[in-house]
This record gives C-alpha cells, structure tokens and sequence, in this order.
C-alpha cells in the first residue's frame, strides 16, 4: 500500500487524506466548486454521493498503486455499505484542485 503522505499529486492526496479522515469540509476544500464525478460509468450528483458512499458509511481509501502522475489510483475502498472492492479512480484536476473525478471497480 502508499502511504497518502507520499500520493504524487497533491490534489488527490489531499483528496484521499479527507476521505480516510472522514474530514467533509478538507474533502471539499481539494475540489472545485462546480466538481462532477461519475460511478461506474454513470455521473451522480457529487454531494449526495459523498455522504452515502464516503461520509456516513466511513469510506476509507487504501492505495494499492498510481499512475498518470498521480491521477490515477487503484484503490482497496471500503465501507459500511459495501464492504471492500478493489476499484479504479481517476482525477481531473484545475488549478490544484479536482474537477471531477471518475470511480468503478478495477
């Protein structure tokens, strides 16, 4: 695993360190306000997302690997919902921070 302290990109490890903190206001802070995302391959409404799938069932982000200079993780995610999956995230990032993001399992 990586340590997000040594994540590439500071976006998205400031992205990932918000996540493992359960930190809502850092998780917003690393994006833009206008940030989209997608869920295996469907866009969702970011906000509610964030609180279903991150927030109140404690996502947590263990990352197996990066590539694309930071911007793309293969991550072990887990949560109270779903468990554990191994899944693919890629990051658009403007400015230092994330404009959208794109997640589904790997």
């Amino acid at each position: 695993m990586i340590d997000p302290k040594q994540l590439t990109d500071p976006a998205v490890r400031a992205f990932v360190t918000a996540v493992n903190a359960n930190d809502q206001s850092a998780f917003f802070r690393a994006l833009t306000p206008d940030a989209t995302m997608s869920d295996d391959g469907s866009d969702r409404d970011l906000g509610l997302w964030a609180e279903r799938e991150v927030f109140s069932s404690n996502g947590h982000m263990d990352v197996e690997s990066e590539a694309d200079g930071g911007r793309t993780l293969v991550v072990d995610y887990r949560n109270d919902t779903w468990g554990s999956m191994r899944t693919k995230w890629s990051f658009e990032v403007t400015d230092g921070h994330i404009s959208r993001f794109e997640t589904g399992q790997a």
